[in-house]
């Protein structure tokens, strides 16, 4: 579980990225949480982008992505989440104690 504390330095660290996916109308499914299971591996922290159309509260999404993943949930802000996951190789991030 992450702390408060680091939740916040995550959250800085996001800021300045982009949302490298999207959830629309189909809504979250087995093919999209492999992808992001992937690029979490490569990059840690990535922004996931709610869309208009899509059906789903975004704060569902968000714990189907969690569970999915098995990645922290930062933040929900908006329409975006905010996900973190410590990498195995591609170690990047040095969290705060």
């Amino acid at each position: 579980m992450l702390t408060g504390k680091q939740k916040r330095f995550l959250r800085a660290e996001a800021h300045h990225l982009d949302p490298i996916f999207q959830v629309g109308k189909g809504g979250v499914n087995e093919n999209m949480t492999k992808q992001i299971s992937e690029a979490l591996e490569v990059r840690e922290l990535l922004k996931v982008s709610v869309l208009q159309n899509c059906d789903e509260d975004r704060k569902d999404v968000a714990q189907e992505l969690v569970a999915g993943t098995k990645a922290e949930l930062v933040q929900v802000i908006g329409s975006t989440i905010i996900l973190y996951k410590e990498s195995k190789e591609n170690k990047q991030i040095v969290l705060p104690r």
